[in-house]
């Protein structure tokens, strides 16, 4: 019997899903290792084994893929453990990184400095040559110059290059004459030319993508080998396959070329699976919230698409770095079940950013942690059940989180120890309420409209307080919620992403040369389907167009109706898709004017799995347990009703107060609200 895996692993738990040939899912967590994911990865695993009745090496040898989502690529950065880069440019623009682009957080606050470049000014080589916006030859490459610079970028100990010289989208001859000089004169150095891993016309962007992916080649491109060497050595001799930032998968080695893709790698699976989930809803926009022991990532769901952004930062607008590549759009923020709560000197209370993590955890895991976290006030307010916490198989500190709870938060805010509690827990509610605004209302999405979807360990302990601030009116919790990230990833298809520019105007369209630009994404996405696609079960391809108002400052991505223009029906269409895309997003749009396309995109889909989630395997235990005293935001201490998740009957109606759980979350039915489960076996819950 075939065996598919998909393992995300967060900041605190790892999560696997397991799924048959029949498509019936089991779900197992482990806590993660940061420094080792792949041992957090085994451990899963290993407890998988073990819940089957069986020796790990048999149990993975049954195993066909494994699918890996990683914020392996993420971390290194922030850590700064990525490999020493040069980044190569073109004669007299050295400040690419430097300038960027944009603006700052405070306009008038001077005291809070620019960010430093990707790649330092000392390790920036000037390289004389220049290529004309027309792909022109105005300045040839000196060779010589490159080899030179070679020799310096050698004496540095330099361990990666980018390089992104002007107009190299149009024409790349000189970036391809440089990485022949470089596998030349220093083999094995792994390097990254600009017009291959993005090819837009934005100068800071390119540059900036070209340097991050340079620079993670070496530690992800071990970290990919470590995985499956150790994947093998356990007993899997399947395909391991790794998460992208674009909602999709790649293979391991593969996608160790093209690190810049995993950056977003574990979030952007979130909203795959709330699409699949929650495709029966008729909501027109999913807002998808999951919450993980160390973050809440926010997503969406519009009209069956995900949004996706080439505006990804890595850390807070305008103080990091962009990535500049097509990604998830996904908004983080330090709000998950480890986030410490604390009151700082002026008697304020604060939960975040800062996380307990897997290691030392809250204070009630019992491994040394000292600072309260959402989790234990979760713990404090009757919330989670401290007897039953992952199934029972790991009892949890009550007394020392309540401990620490009044330690740190209580006394120094002359509030009980219940009371400092709600509020740690209201706080960090209204953190991941102004997460979702600046992705929903900012973006002329109004959340009243919209259906909730809570994912994640820690999504249900405050699921309904979210939708009540947001005014939504329904909150979905799929069955597979609590590890929402695995769930998608198990569903998802392998995917490439193709791009080309072409500038072209609607008042002057040039039908024959945006057609001859299709025709090559066309035959590249064929190619990729008859490599890595090959034996797909389906092969789908998404066309999109980068477009703008006339002389307009930034571009959209807009879907094509057509993989082909046929004349001016079509033009007209993309015209009128373009008003349309502008009013959603920016709740404004000029219909009587025209539009220019800046470049075009391919994204092809190769369906290796079903597509179809899962369900979970049936529950022999009884529906109802018994009640307990539970602590609702805004209440007194009531005796609520206690449910087992899976074992509930489809369409009997849950009434609130009252706590929904399974062995990996706990849902909180709050007073007034109501639940049932549906045919896909999720939890809906009506506010």
């Amino acid at each position: 019997m075939g065996l598919r895996f998909a393992v995300d692993t967060g900041g605190t738990f790892t999560d696997l899903m397991v799924a048959t040939e029949e498509g019936v899912l089991s779900m197992h967590k482990a806590s993660t290792t940061p420094s080792d994911p792949v041992a957090g990865v085994i451990d899963s695993l290993r407890i998988a084994a073990e819940a089957a009745g069986e020796d790990l090496n048999a149990y993975l040898g049954r195993g066909e893929i494994l699918v890996h989502g990683t914020t392996h690529a993420i971390n290194a950065i922030v850590t700064g453990s990525t490999a020493k880069t040069a980044f190569l440019t073109t004669k007299g623009h050295p400040d690419t990184l430097v300038f960027r682009e944009g603006g700052r957080i405070e306009p008038f606050n001077f005291t809070v400095p620019y960010t430093e470049p990707y790649v330092p000014r000392a390790l920036t080589y000037e390289v004389p040559e220049r290529i004309t916006v027309s792909g022109a030859v105005k300045t040839s490459l000196d060779e010589d110059a490159v080899v030179s610079i070679l020799e310096e970028v050698r004496a540095a100990g330099v361990e990666a290059i980018g390089v992104s010289f002007l107009w190299s989208v149009v024409n790349p001859a000189h970036e391809l004459a440089v990485g022949a000089l470089i596998e030349k004169h220093l083999p094995g150095v792994p390097y990254t030319l600009s017009h291959q891993i993005n090819p837009s016309i934005r100068e800071y962007r390119r540059a900036s993508s070209t340097c991050i992916d340079a620079s993670l080649k070496p530690i992800m491109g071990a970290y990919m080998r470590g995985l499956e060497q150790r994947l093998r050595e356990a007993g899997f001799h399947g395909r391991v396959l790794v998460v992208t930032s674009q909602g999709g998968v790649m293979d391991a080695a593969r996608v160790a070329e093209a690190p810049v893709h995993l950056i977003n790698s574990g979030p952007s699976m979130a909203p795959v699976a709330a699409k699949a989930y929650g495709a029966d809803d008729a909501a027109e926009t999913l807002i998808v919230g999951d919450t993980g022991g160390t973050t809440f990532d926010v997503s969406l769901v519009r009209r069956g698409r995900i949004p996706r952004s080439r505006e990804t930062w890595l850390g807070q607008p305008f103080r990091s770095h962009m990535t500049g590549m097509p990604s998830v759009d996904v908004k983080s923020i330090g709000a998950g079940g480890g986030s410490i709560a604390w009151v700082d000197r002026g008697g304020l209370l604060h939960v975040g950013p800062k996380s307990a993590g897997a290691v030392p955890g809250p204070v009630c895991y019992g491994r040394g942690g000292t600072k309260p976290t959402l989790t234990d006030a979760s713990v404090a307010l009757g919330f989670i059940d401290a007897e039953f916490f992952l199934g029972g198989k790991m009892a949890l500190n009550k007394s020392g989180a309540l401990d620490a709870i009044r330690s740190d938060v209580a006394e120094p805010l002359g509030k009980t120890v219940e009371e400092a509690a709600e509020v740690i827990v209201a706080l960090a509610t209204e953190h991941m309420v102004q997460a979702i605004m600046d992705i929903t209302v900012n973006q002329g999405i109004d959340p009243t409209q919209a259906t909730f979807v809570a994912g994640g360990g820690a999504a249900g302990l405050n699921c309904v307080a979210i939708a009540r601030r947001l005014g939504c009116k329904r909150v979905l919790v799929t069955e597979a919620g609590a590890a929402l990230s695995a769930s998608g990833a198990l569903i998802s298809d392998l995917t490439a992403h193709q791009q080309a520019m072409f500038h072209t105007r609607s008042d002057a369209f040039d039908i024959e040369g945006v057609n001859g630009v299709l025709a090559g994404l066309k035959e590249a996405c064929d190619a990729f389907a008859a490599g890595p696609g090959a034996g797909a079960k389906g092969v789908e391809i998404d066309w999109s167009t980068e477009a703008r108002y006339t002389d307009q400052a930034w571009e959209i991505e807009v879907p094509l109706r057509v993989p082909s223009f046929a004349g001016g029906d079509d033009v007209g269409a993309l015209v009128s898709d373009f008003h349309q895309m502008h009013q959603d997003i920016f709740a404004v749009s000029d219909d009587k004017a025209g539009i220019e396309t800046v470049s075009w995109n391919a994204e092809v889909r190769c369906r290796i799995g079903s597509g179809v989630p899962g369900r979970l395997a049936a529950d022999g235990r009884p529906a109802k347990l018994a009640s307990r005293p539970v602590r609702f935001l805004g209440t007194d201490w009531i005796d609520a009703d206690v449910w087992r998740l899976e074992a509930i009957p489809q369409g009997e109606t849950l009434a609130g107060p009252a706590i929904v759980e399974s062995d990996f979350t706990s849902i909180v039915i709050d007073p007034g609200a109501k639940a049932w489960r549906d045919a896909s076996g999720n939890l809906v819950i009506e506010v």
